[in-house]
């Protein structure tokens, strides 16, 4: 899809919301060859992120030049209050088959529109579960082992700190990103317990997401507090946290996507998730008749949908060794024999 038509969606939704009407069909590319019509909703941030949008994207992109799907995009504005009416705008244009909201904070309202909708397909990536709330059979969530990923990470920060002293830095304070930061602490006192972890959060909303002044804020406070490197999970805000780590000379761990480009020589390590694979994997279900709603699709370490970034651009920063003993980590999770439970931790 082109720039100008994605642009020309998204201010039809805004102005639509502004004046409190029902929504039009919207205007869509056609594709002759097209098997199927997604829509796709972001998450706050929006696309350019350089993380968890950016590989959604990124997967729909892929699906098109592989099987010649086509996608529509919108951007929820501010901290993402009209994402349900977006969604329910691709659930009532009669030619979008499935629809995808990209992050925890679509959970609430892709599950009731997804009742409203059975005939439509919905997925959502970073599902988190309701209680008492049963998914309907045309909705999968989506889900990460970023608890066990941040183990990893958090073991790779253990290894190599010079300062024992090390800092997570979260966006919106959340059950999902609390992952992030127990598999991180976790993973670092397992090869130290007397290692300092220092935590802080964005923001309390999914503004906290889309804030990077305020992610170099918090990291520059944490290195100055000794911390030499920094564990981010804070979407579009931890931009801020690379920059923080370049004007100190210091290290970060990013999360979804490998960001070396964006600090080469700072960027130690990221804990990816395959979003965009997932989103393949997912399209290629719906074409081949095997989706599966109703429940939650985990998409983990044991084939590396959640994973950490070691290639040639970071082996000399990690070494050989501590990647060594990365993966042997690593396979004793997967093996079992290394439990990271859901148990919480004090820091």
């Amino acid at each position: 899809m082109s720039y100008r038509l994605s642009f020309f969606l998204s201010l039809m939704f805004i102005l639509a919301g502004c004046a409190g009407q029902n929504r039009e069909k919207t205007v869509k590319e056609h594709s002759p060859d097209s098997k199927l019509q997604i829509g796709l909703v972001f998450d706050v941030g929006g696309r350019g992120d350089k993380s968890f949008n950016d590989s959604a994207y990124n997967g729909l992109e892929i699906a098109k030049k592989k099987y010649g799907t086509n996608f529509l995009y919108v951007e929820p504005q501010g901290e993402g209050a009209d994402r349900e009416a977006a969604l329910r705008q691709m659930a009532t244009d009669p030619d979008i088959g499935l629809v995808i909201g990209v992050g925890l904070l679509f959970s609430e309202d892709i599950t009731r529109i997804a009742s409203e909708f059975p005939d439509k397909k919905f997925v959502c990536i970073d599902y988190i579960s309701q209680p008492n709330i049963i998914i309907p059979k045309n909705l999968q969530g989506i889900v990460f082992e970023e608890k066990k990923g941040s183990y990893l990470v958090g073991a790779l920060a253990g290894m190599m700190t010079k300062t024992k002293t090390v800092g997570f830095i979260g966006g919106m304070e959340s059950s999902v990103i609390k992952k992030f930061e127990t598999g991180f602490i976790k993973g670092v006192r397992s090869i130290n317990p007397e290692i300092k972890v220092i935590s802080g959060y964005i923001g309390m909303t999914g503004s906290a997401f889309a804030n990077p002044a305020k992610g170099r804020e918090l990291a520059l406070g944490q290195y100055g507090r000794g911390a030499d490197i920094i564990y981010e999970a804070a979407g579009a805000s931890g931009l801020g946290v690379i920059e923080a780590a370049r004007e100190r000379n210091a290290l970060v761990i990013c999360t979804d996507r490998d960001q070396e480009s964006e600090a080469p020589g700072f960027v130690l390590s990221s804990m990816t998730k395959a979003v965009d694979r997932a989103v393949l994997k997912t399209v290629e279900n719906v074409l081949n008749g095997s989706f599966k709603g109703g429940g939650v699709a985990v998409f983990g370490l044991d084939d590396r949908y959640t994973d950490y970034v070691y290639n040639e651009k970071n082996a000399s920063l990690i070494g050989t060794n501590n990647h060594n003993q990365l993966e042997d980590i690593r396979n004793k999770i997967v093996a079992g024999k290394i439990v990271v439970d859901e148990t919480a931790i004090g820091q």
